[in-house]
């Protein structure tokens, strides 16, 4: 009696051992080749059990993997059928590369990590990408360089252009069973620019000079991307000549070199010049012009105190009310237009202030002036020496 009773539980607890070492479908599992066939390869997964890999699963790993497979060699395989209509054990190779590219995305979005992929198509959508051997998908919403108002078609064609080009992403949903693998180009960027902005405000010194792509222009400069963050060019740091919008001397996406000319960590800003790095042409002003010299320009601004005639790119001369004509109360607006070409004559030059007087006077009005002038600077050196 008891011994039946044990042959009955030694039975239950073999068919309990058969039933966990049956293969599933979907789990991966290390075999030993037993045969190689022309059209497929014998493996053995251990409890008695032998499945094949079809050859054109063979195929898909490569020449140099196949070439080198010999009998007793181990192996990963994936479970892909555990009894077909034949009842055979149906194996892959493949397959077991696509479930550690399926681990390694959840392993990705579990830890916030940034992958590059390659975009292999792209349709109204978004943007179709090769994650290893998974397909995967970047809805337009996850384009960084698209927003809610691009037209649909502007949007199309800048899709169409990212095609073949490889991008940062960050996963954002992996769905195994659904097959469903959605990435974010667009937090990626965002994390991406963040870290690079932490880097440059730690390495960057000022003075150092760096190329940079214009990406935005306002009314008060232009933001500069300097490869991962954006630095500002105040309009004044432009050119060494009057700049009355950025645009009038860049464009969005031109390529320009800059001096970093301020780093403020704690507001996480970057000052840039482009006209410290372009020959400042008041270094040699005093080569080109003396006093008494007649110079021609365009007014470029009229004031209540004077107007602005510019002698020379980067260089202005300002015509000081007192010195427009021999009258002793003149209104500048009066006498002079923006745009109106003149002549005039230097009356007072310096280089360190950056500034030329000029006047409209007479010529012996302006002779005087001047032999009065430099009757008091050399009175002046007379009492120093004394």
């Amino acid at each position: 009696m008891s011994q039946g009773h044990d042959t009955i539980f030694d039975w239950t607890q073999l068919l309990n051992e058969y039933d966990y070492a049956r293969p599933q479908r979907g789990e991966v599992r290390e075999g030993v080749i037993m045969k190689i066939e022309p059209d497929s390869i014998l493996v053995s997964i251990g409890s008695k059990r032998e499945g094949i890999i079809p050859f054109g699963d063979l195929r898909s790993m490569g020449d140099d993997f196949t070439s080198t497979l010999k009998v007793g060699d181990t192996l990963q395989v994936y479970v892909q059928d555990p009894e077909n209509r034949d009842g055979e054990l149906v194996l892959s190779v493949g397959m077991v590369q696509v479930a550690r590219d399926w681990e390694e995305a959840l392993q990705l979005q579990a830890e916030s990590g940034i992958v590059q992929s390659a975009v292999i198509g792209c349709n109204k959508g978004g943007l179709l990408v090769q994650f290893n051997r998974i397909r995967g998908f970047v809805p337009a919403s996850q384009v960084a360089q698209l927003h809610g108002r691009t037209a649909a078609e502007e949007r199309q064609h800048a899709l169409q252009r990212m095609v073949g080009q490889t991008i940062p992403l960050k996963v954002i949903e992996v769905d195994r069973e659904r097959n469903r693998l959605v990435l974010s180009e667009r937090l990626a960027t965002q994390e991406w620019r963040k870290a690079q902005k932490h880097r440059l405000l730690s390495e960057l010194q000022q003075g150092d000079v760096l190329s940079g792509r214009v990406n935005q222009l306002t009314n008060f400069g232009a933001f500069i991307d300097l490869g991962g963050a954006d630095g500002l060019a105040h309009i004044s740091e432009l050119s060494w000549q009057r700049v009355n919008h950025p645009r009038e001397v860049l464009s969005p996406g031109q390529e320009v070199q800059v001096m970093i000319i301020e780093i403020d960590a704690s507001r996480e800003r970057i000052g840039l010049s482009l006209r410290r790095l372009q020959p400042n042409p008041w270094d040699t002003i005093e080569q080109r012009y003396t006093i008494g010299q007649e110079v021609s320009g365009p007014v470029t601004n009229v004031a209540p105190f004077g107007a602005f005639v510019q002698v020379e790119d980067a260089v202005e001369g300002l015509i000081h009310a007192s010195e427009i004509d021999d009258e002793n109360a003149v209104i500048p607006r009066d006498k002079l237009q923006p745009g109106q070409m003149i002549t005039a004559r230097i009356i007072s030059l310096d280089r360190q202030r950056q500034r030329m007087g000029l006047s409209l006077k007479q010529p012996e009005e302006i002779a005087k002036m001047l032999a009065e002038q430099a009757a008091k600077r050399e009175a002046g050196e007379e009492a120093t020496e004394e």
